[in-house]
Order: structure tokens, then sequence, then C-alpha cells
């Protein structure tokens, strides 16, 4: 499926760009949907960040992303890397004890938190200690009128301070003079659109998951057999991993073994994540049906032939169409993910065994006898066999699947 975001240059006082705030979009249009601010900023999150990364979309600069009053609640912002993003506490949040143990735990957590379309009352001062950015939206408040509020601020060494909306030489000169650090608007740039492929998702898998780490006592058996059954989660599991927003401490083999390294809290946080992010509309496609089958069929073809590398075959497999799905370069897919080499290698068509084992697989699903039969002579496998295996890892697929409906 494609998906949309735009985004928006900041620029310095030398005109150079220094960031861009990340907009949602649902299609072409370049305006923001009739949704909600935490549906809107979790689908921003898993079509972004959990996809490329949001350093692909901004040329490595730093990221503003909108966090409105459900997003702060629901702890989105543990799936952005301190590192690369500016959160931008949207102005329908409410300077309330709450929200300001919820903004001094990401103080201390490292991100660094700016105030969007900022109007000030006393209520706010405890938070400007918090904060590095602080934006004013000229467009409601003129630059004329907020003289005294903008002195106030400044008088927080370490407040930068971004005027938006500037639409008008005279808007940025008035500004440039008034001190402003940074500045936005259609004077300098339209936000501009950027489309990418994404994954459909198996909604029923999610619940199904969700209903499983929602027990007292969760089976990581059956919620990584569950992620098993679907490329599009697997692969947002492994990007969440490899995102830069938990140190890794060692490769991933296996996606229980990502589970288990992400933990329970983490994992209903992600999952949560999905569920705001996606409606029970989306459906599974005959090519992440594929994914499955295959996946399950290198598994089993690798106890016969590798039974140390039976966990590398099944994410070998099941991430084999990620370039076609994604409509990306499997070079530029690897790298995003924390594989062991030998996966990267039989991804990228380097000769190993994982690869020789998917190749197998191709050859049997595209009917290309002769080829075939060179493959298996490679893993010494009667292909005789194969026939027996491929219904193995259909019917699993096809078990697990009917099953899902019993959550």
């Amino acid at each position: 499926m494609s998906v949309f975001v735009a985004r928006q240059a900041i620029f310095n006082r030398s005109k150079k760009v220094v960031a861009y705030e990340l907009l949602f979009r649902d299609s072409p249009k370049n305006y923001f949907p009739d949704i909600a601010d935490g549906h809107a900023t979790a689908r921003l999150i898993m079509e972004n960040q959990l996809n490329l990364g949001t350093r692909h979309i901004t040329s490595g600069k730093k990221a503003l992303i909108n966090i409105g009053p459900e997003s702060l609640q629901l702890d989105l912002c543990a799936f952005l890397p301190c590192q690369d993003v500016v959160i931008e506490l949207l102005e329908t949040i409410e300077p309330n004890d709450d929200n300001y143990e919820l903004c001094r735990g990401l103080f201390h957590n490292n991100y660094k938190l700016a105030l969007d379309d900022f109007v000030y009352t006393p209520q706010w001062e405890r938070f400007l200690k918090l904060v590095k950015l602080v934006k004013f939206d000229i467009a409601i408040t003129p630059l004329s009128d907020i003289l005294p509020v903008v002195e106030k601020v400044q008088k927080h060494k370490q407040i930068k301070i971004l005027a938006e909306k500037i639409e008008t030489q005279d808007d940025y000169q008035l500004a440039f003079d008034m001190g402003f650090d940074y500045f936005q608007g259609y004077f300098f740039a339209k936000p501009a659109m950027i489309k990418q492929k994404d994954i459909n998702y198996n909604y029923d898998l999610i619940v199904a998951i969700f209903a499983e780490i929602m027990k007292p006592s969760p089976d990581i058996k059956v919620i990584s057999g569950l992620f098993e059954l679907d490329a599009a989660l697997a692969y947002k599991l492994l990007r969440l991993i490899n995102s830069g927003v938990f140190p890794i401490q060692g490769e991933i083999s296996s996606l229980k073994q990502a589970l288990v390294y992400l933990g329970h809290d983490r994992l209903k946080k992600f999952v949560s994540l999905i569920v705001t992010a996606y409606s029970a509309d989306k459906k599974p496609t005959e090519l992440m049906q594929m994914c499955v089958v295959r996946a399950r069929f290198c598994e089993l073809i690798a106890k016969n032939v590798a039974k140390h590398q039976v966990g590398e075959a099944f994410l070998t497999g099941l991430f084999s169409l990620l370039d076609a799905i994604l409509d990306q370069p499997m070079s530029l897919l690897v790298e995003k993910l924390p594989f062991p080499d030998d996966i990267k290698a039989a991804l990228l068509e380097e000769k190993n065994t994982l690869y020789y084992i998917v190749n197998i697989v191709k050859n049997y699903e595209t009917g290309s006898w002769w080829a075939l039969e060179q493959a298996v002579l490679l893993l010494n496998i009667d292909s005789k066999e194969l026939p027996a295996i491929y219904q193995q890892a259909v019917d699993w697929a096809d078990s697990y699947k009917s099953n899902i409906k019993g959550y």
C-alpha cells in the first residue's frame, strides 16, 4: 500500500534548513485529514519511523513530530529515537499536573520538547524549564502583539524561539528583528509531499496478539507464532528493535528472541500503537500469505539440512519478498533490520546455506523443475520430498489462520 507524509522545512537566521516538521497525510492531497490527533500520530510513527525511519525522510536532520493529549498519555514518544526527533507538544495539551509529570519523564529520557502555537499563561511557567523550543503561530497572534511573551520566554536561556506561518518578507523581517531563532512558513517553503510503500496489516492477528498479551500469564510461544503469520507485523517488530529507540545488545535470529528482548511492557505498548493506528478494514494480501508459507517451507527444509539455522531460515523466507512488498531495494531494507550476517547475505542473494534453501523454495513455487533439481543437489535433498514438505507449510499457515477467530 502507499503511505504519505508531508515535511515542511524549518530555517535558521542564515536561511539554512536545520530541521523538518513531519505532517501526517493519508492521501496525495496535501492537507491534514479529518482524524483524531492520536490516530494521526500513531499512523505517522508506524508508516515512517517504523518503515524506513524519520532520518530517511528528513535527510538526516531533526524531525519535529506533533504529540497531542492522547499520544502523550499513550506514551507514543517511546517509539521515537530521542536523538532524531523534537517532540512538539500541541496546544491542546493542558498544563496540568499529570501532563507535567509526563513531560518531565520525557525530559529526563533525553527528549527535546517544543511547545506548539504557544500562548502564555502562568500555568506554563514550570513547563518552560523542560522545553528547548517554543513556536509562535503569527497567523493566530500577530508578531506585534507577542513581544512581551517573547521577552519572557527569552529569559530562559536554553529556549530557542520559532515563528511559524511566515508568509511575507515583512513577516520574516519583523520576526528576525525580534530575535527569533527559527522560521517556518509558505514564505520559505510549502509542505512537500513524500510517498512511500508500506505493508498491509492483518487486523485479526493484531487483535489476537493483543488478547494474548493482556492475559495474566501471556505465552511467548503463542505470541511469536502469531507474529510469524504476518510479514508486516514481523517487519515492524524488527524495525522497532533496530530503530534507534532501544540499545541493541546483539543480533536477532528469531522472532521469539526479538519479543523476549522487547519485553512485555514494551510489547503491550507496541501492539497498542498498531491498534491505535489502524482500523479493522486492513486485510491480509495474497503476498502476505505467500510470505508465511514460504517462511514455514524454509524452516522445514532447514530442519533436514541445517538444524542450527531453523530460526534464521524462517526469517529469511518471511522477508524474502519484502522488496516486492515495499517496492524498495532489498539492500536498503536489510540495513534497517537487526539480522545476523547470514540472513542479510541470503536476502541479498549471496550464496550460503540460507540462500540455497530459499532458492529451492522459489524454484518449487514457480515450477522451475530443472533449476529445482540443480538447487536440491547443493543441499543433498531429494526433490520428491518437497511436495509433502510444502503441503505441511500450507497446512500450518492455514491452521493458524483458522484459529485466530477464536481469540
